[in-house]
């Protein structure tokens, strides 16, 4: 069936007519006159919430929106949309609620949206799973939207360091190892967040908002402004006025989220150091923009795109120094130049990438440090390798950058809960040569995948990130690095062999190889396979239980709107 034009979705609702008279009085209590009644109805998805810095700045975009919205001649609708903080739930059984606010949040655009019929919809969002969330609901819908990021924090500063919410992770590891106080890792805590924003390194949040402007769905420069700059609002602004040209224009978020918008995120996130997390956001998203995107084509792009910034957690730089280097226009212009990047793909302004990249330099300033060129790229090719192998017959999720040997052979320290594996790393039981293993936290094992930032940033605070491996089918925080291996799937809930992994077991983690391997025969692991017995669900009733029922595998996004798979 053939989409609605604009006009006629209106119609649904609020062109004239008797029999649209009730619609209509709901309307004009809320100031509407008869000459609106003929404007774009635009809703504005609002992710503000005090629950987390992340958020707590976006109502004062969105009223900048909403004020931009009615001046350029269209009617704004705002509605509120859920988040949980990542940092805040870390490493607690709140954290299994993250990954599953990225469903809700989809379903809550949608419902919102297509319920009132809207014209088009702005999202603001700001932590992790607001902006994923935001975009698998405008992909279902493909009603002409736009992304509005809420903005990174700036840094914290302490010791004469930049310092971000990771800093007192590995404050807490380094601690528990004895090398630093109780008073320093005080400092750090109230010195590493100073005010609103999304965490400031190349962090999850900062990786999606990126993507996201790589692939034409949000403005130029946005995705690396400050929460609490005065440029953040006027880009809110901006973006209510292009969204009203691509609403007459009638381009639509499908027009935008092609195989190759898709090539050029994941090539961008390459050239930045991005997070894990992009591989599962960007699978979830292509699923539900109905484009065939799998977990080899972030291997096949890895293969040939540099990682040329220098940012945190690996590297030194935050996101607001990119963003005075130029930003993801200039990397982007450079990917571009290089042929890394599909410039024909079209963009929310109705430009093509190319276009857009104009009249961006070449270069960097040469002042700058976060931007490299590319002949001097801090790794030949991208960090987010897709490790294969017995352990993760569907593929497995390892960041490699900032490692001196991307390979380990160890024994097996096997824990079935992130609690258990975090005792035993504060106890110091887990030594060098280690390969932890936690499980039954994937998708729906956990449910919801929590990120493992905890154990890993107490592993590298303890000096043990070159020397011990961790492999799990939760996931990671994009503040994680070492010698790690998220996403694991099949996930240990539904029989994976990871579930079959016992104490003591060598396992092979080979970065450069992209494999992972337990070196047990098949013969062993069918025996093992025979006995095993899957375990109670963790949750029986409410959203964890619902989701745990619905969602599928992490190499293909963990998604609860499988279509027809």
């Amino acid at each position: 069936m053939a989409e609605d034009t604009p006009k006629q979705r209106r119609s649904h609702v609020v062109t004239q007519g008797t029999s649209r008279a009730p619609n209509r009085a709901m309307l004009r209590a809320m100031g509407y006159t008869d000459e609106d009644f003929n404007k774009p109805i635009v809703g504005i998805a609002n992710g503000y919430s005090t629950i987390t810095p992340c958020n707590m700045g976006l109502n004062d975009l969105a009223k900048r929106a909403e004020a931009a919205l009615e001046d350029g001649g269209a009617k704004s609708q705002m509605f509120g949309t859920v988040t949980v903080s990542d940092g805040i739930s870390m490493g607690t059984p709140g954290m299994k609620y993250s990954l599953v606010s990225r469903e809700v949040i989809a379903d809550v655009i949608e419902t919102a949206v297509q319920g009132e019929s809207m014209d088009g919809v702005m999202a603001l969002g700001g932590c992790d799973k607001n902006m994923p969330g935001a975009m698998i609901g405008i992909a279902r819908m493909n009603v002409p939207a736009i992304f509005v990021y809420g903005g990174t924090i700036k840094p914290g500063h302490a010791f004469g360091e930049d310092l971000t919410v990771v800093s007192v992770f590995e404050a807490v590891g380094q601690r528990v190892a004895g090398k630093i106080d109780d008073e320093r890792v005080k400092t750090v805590e109230c010195n590493a967040c100073p005010g609103a924003g999304s965490c400031g390194g190349m962090f999850t949040a900062n990786t999606m908002s990126s993507a996201f402007e790589a692939m034409g769905m949000s403005l130029p420069y946005s995705s690396t402004m400050a929460a609490e700059d005065e440029e953040k609002a006027e880009s809110a602004a901006r973006s209510a006025e292009v969204l009203i040209q691509a609403i007459e224009k009638d381009i639509k978020p499908r027009d935008l989220l092609t195989f190759e918008a898709f090539e050029n995120a994941i090539t961008l996130i390459m050239a930045v150091g991005g997070s894990t997390n992009a591989v599962l956001h960007l699978l979830a998203i292509a699923q539900a923009a109905d484009v065939n995107l799998t977990i080899d084509d972030f291997e096949r792009i890895r293969a040939k795109v540099p990682v040329f910034c220098d940012l945190k957690p690996s590297g030194r730089f935050v996101v607001t120094q990119l963003h005075a280097a130029g930003g993801i226009p200039q990397v982007l212009k450079m990917l571009l130049n290089a042929g890394l990047l599909h410039g024909d793909c079209l963009t929310i302004t109705g430009e093509t990438l190319a276009e857009t990249l104009a009249d961006v330099p070449d270069e960097p300033p040469k002042s700058q440090k976060v931007i490299l060129p590319m002949e001097e790229a801090l790794y030949k090719s991208g960090h987010l390798a897709i490790l294969k192998g017995n352990l993760a017959e569907e593929g497995g999720v390892a960041k490699i950058t900032g490692l001196k040997n991307p390979a380990i052979t160890g024994p097996a320290r096997v824990f079935d809960s992130e609690e258990e594996a975090m005792q035993a790393i504060v106890d110091e039981k887990i030594v060098s040569g280690d390969v932890v293993v936690i499980r039954y936290e994937g998708p729906k094992g956990g449910p919801g995948m929590r990120e493992m930032l905890s154990p890993t940033s107490a592993i590298v605070g303890r000096g043990l990130g070159e020397e011990v491996g961790l492999i799990t089918d939760g996931r990671f925080s994009g503040g994680t690095y070492g010698m790690v291996v998220g996403h694991v799937a099949p996930e240990a809930a539904v029989g994976g062999n990871i579930a079959l992994v016992q104490e003591g077991d060598t396992i092979t983690i080979d970065a450069r190889e992209r494999k992972l391997h337990l070196h047990v025969s098949d013969e062993e692991l069918a025996d093992r396979r025979n006995a095993w017995q899957p375990k109670p669900p963790n949750a029986t009733r409410g959203v964890l239980a619902k989701y745990a029922r619905l969602v599928g595998t992490a190499s293909k996004g963990a998604v609860t709107d499988q279509g027809d798979d």
